[in-house]
């Protein structure tokens, strides 16, 4: 069922009613040194499960702090009620199905990331707008049919096979004229929007890409996005490797390293979602220096 949407919903921490291929791995002891020192006891501790009836297990952090809070955690049954939640147009709807026969589908957000986005857009009243990786343009094409008439997605995508999917489809929805798509490096797409004048006018930013370079594309879209504006990270959560501290692959290790550095960062406020593969929502509060901050 998930495999259709082309995303990977959270695991339930029990293994059951799980086959043992999607069982995820035990939490180890170990875990409690790579999280903040926030944190006053072993996450080994932090969450436990609760037996519930058929309709999924629940999670309960055990340290006092959290008051004893439960949280549902998505099993595959709940996850599907989510998604039977979601009002998709019928564009998105169709686009996803053809993505969903391409190489690398996975890489499509969710249909209720795609919702997500496109509130928040229009909570903000948002105008400009750039994405930062857009595959077949799921997500961009959420932003673009959110965005007011006179509205502008700067979309970039390296990738030219994926690009043309998405181009037929934001001819097809009538966006097209709203949307100003950039076939290059991310990098130097956006270097060139600081080059030309656009810095701090920009309303809302998503970013998918490459996620060794989370670090660089944040900084540059920091100064492309106007105070109180928003940078949206995807993939956060990367499957749930970053909180395996057996897990220290590149990708990880950058994910890592960023979910740390953001947390520190005094200029913007921030909120980690546990929506598709999790995504930070970033909010521009300080034009100021980044020098000092980082890992700790």
């Amino acid at each position: 069922m998930l495999a259709r949407f082309g995303v990977v919903a959270m695991a339930t921490p029990l293994a059951v009613r799980l086959p043992p291929a999607l069982r995820p791995p035990l939490l180890s002891s170990k875990l409690s040194t790579s999280f903040p020192p926030f944190l006053s006891c072993p996450p080994k501790r932090l969450l436990r499960s609760l037996p519930t009836d058929t309709r999924g297990p629940m999670v309960v952090a055990d340290d006092g702090m959290y008051g004893r809070k439960q949280v549902v955690s998505l099993t595959p049954q709940l996850y599907h009620y989510v998604l039977s939640n979601v009002r998709e147009p019928q564009i998105l709807r169709e686009l996803r199905e053809e993505t969903s026969t391409m190489h690398g589908s996975q890489m499509q957000v969710s249909p209720d990331q795609a919702q997500l986005l496109a509130m928040l857009v229009q909570i903000m009243g948002a105008k400009k707008c750039i994405e930062v990786g857009i595959y077949t343009g799921y997500s961009s094409l959420a932003v673009a049919l959110a965005l007011p008439d006179s509205g502008r997605l700067v979309a970039c995508e390296r990738d030219g096979r994926c690009l043309e999917v998405a181009k037929r489809f934001y001819e097809q929805a009538g966006v097209s004229h709203k949307v100003d798509v950039r076939h290059a490096l991310a990098v130097d797409t956006l270097n060139s929007l600081i080059l030309s004048g656009e810095t701090n006018s920009y309303d809302f930013a998503f970013v998918d890409a490459d996620k060794r370079m989370y670090n660089e594309y944040f900084e540059l879209l920091f100064q492309l996005v106007r105070t109180g504006g928003l940078i949206i990270m995807d993939n956060v959560l990367w499957h749930g490797k970053v909180a395996d501290p057996g897990v220290n692959d590149p990708k990880t290790v950058s994910l890592r390293n960023f979910n740390r550095k953001i947390l520190e960062d005094k200029r913007i406020s921030i909120s980690m979602v546990p929506v598709g593969d999790g995504m930070t929502i970033c909010r521009k509060i300080a034009d100021t220096s980044a020098q000092g901050l980082g890992c700790v």
